[in-house]
Order: C-alpha cells, then sequence, then structure tokens
C-alpha cells in the first residue's frame, strides 16, 4: 500500500476554550498527527520544554528568520511574537504525517493564501463565562491579562466564519471525538484511498 502525503491542517481558537489540550489529547490517540512547532519570542513558561512546546527565541533572532523567509506565517499576539517554520511542515507532510498548525486567525489567513489545501478547524467555548473560567483556573495570567484575553476573544471569534469545522468545547471527550472524526473522514476521501488501497483495489478488480 503506498504512503500518501500527509495532510494539513489548521486549528484556531480564542485563549481559554481548550485548544491545546484538545490537541494534545488528539496526539495521543493518534499516532500519525503532528504538531509543528511553532517559534516564539514568549517567555517559557512553568512546564514547558523549548523544542516540544515551542522553540524559544529572542525577537532579533526571530526578525532574522522573518528576513531569512523561513516562516510559512507569523503574527504578533499580546506583545508577543509567534511563526511557523515551512520546512518543518514540508518535511514532516511529505512523510506521511498529517501536521497540525496551533495559530491565531491572522496566521489562519496567512496559511490558507500559500496552502489553499490546508483544512481549518476553530474551536469554540460554550460560552463567555466558561472562557473567563478557563482563563482564570489555568493560573498563568495577572487579571490585567485576562481582561485584555477576554476583550480579544471577540474579534477572534468573529472570525469562525473564514473556517472549514467548528468543534464547541463544552464537553470535553465529544469535542476530541469530533475533532478526531474531522481527520479519520480527510483520511477516507476518494483520492487519498485510491492512492493508499492501490494494490488492494486492483487486486479485487482482476
Amino acid at each position: 500500500m503506498a504512503q500518501n502525503k500527509g495532510n494539513l491542517y489548521i486549528v484556531s481558537a480564542p485563549s481559554g476554550a481548550g485548544k491545546t489540550s484538545l490537541v494534545k489529547a488528539l496526539l495521543e490517540a493518534d499516532a500519525n498527527v503532528r504538531v509543528a512547532t511553532s517559534y516564539t519570542t514568549r517567555a517559557c513558561r512553568l512546564g514547558e520544554v523549548d523544542g516540544v512546546n515551542y522553540h524559544f527565541v529572542s525577537s532579533q533572532q526571530f526578525q532574522q528568520m522573518i528576513e531569512n523567509a523561513e516562516f510559512v506565517e507569523y503574527a504578533e499576539v499580546f506583545g508577543n511574537y509567534y511563526g511557523t517554520s515551512q520546512k518543518q511542515i514540508e518535511e514532516l507532510l511529505s512523510a506521511g504525517s498529517d501536521v497540525i498548525l496551533e495559530i491565531d486567525w491572522q496566521g489562519a489567513q496567512q496559511i490558507r493564501k500559500m496552502m489553499p489545501e490546508a483544512k481549518s478547524i476553530f474551536i469554540l467555548p460554550p460560552s463567555r463565562d466558561a472562557l473567563s473560567e478557563r482563563l482564570k483556573n489555568r493560573g498563568q495570567d495577572e487579571q490585567s491579562v485576562i481582561d485584555a484575553r477576554m476583550a480579544a476573544s471577540v474579534n477572534e471569534i468573529s472570525h469562525y466564519v473564514e473556517f472549514d469545522y467548528i468543534v464547541v468545547n463544552d464537553d470535553f471527550s465529544e469535542a476530541l471525538m469530533q475533532l478526531q472524526a474531522i481527520f479519520v473522514a480527510k483520511r477516507l476521501e476518494i483520492v487519498a484511498q485510491g492512492q493508499r488501497l492501490s494494490v488492494m483495489i486492483e487486486g479485487l478488480l482482476s
């Protein structure tokens, strides 16, 4: 059976919607899914590992990468820069992995222009109260930062119409099941299956 090139997915959400937790659970459940590790200028948080959660770089290093055209997308979010390496994406896709880009709506717009074949998924919280509560329960940010994230969430959520799929993260297990279904359905499309099962299909038709 032939190995297909992987599929590219964009996963976006307002801060606190549970995007990172859902993607982590998906990675644990599906060995064929990988996340492109973004570069960022923000400080490393407690429990994060350089090269795993993000590639943590200085503002000077990030600017040099922009000048070298190394990013397929980059954006400034809450005073810090985030970017995705084009080389890393291409290597993972060529290896047959489905690749997730955890990026905001600005980055998603850039990716769609460069890679229109990418499928995009927007994660929504069930309510603004739930979103606020999740941001507080993370214990990562001061109230002023939480307030800024809540204010920004209205603009972020307004871009949901630009995405191919919406998953509401109310019940986590249900949201994860819906996320998995998107990936499985894409792999079952006729073009992908026709290539993957070419030998078997030839045998059935002979």
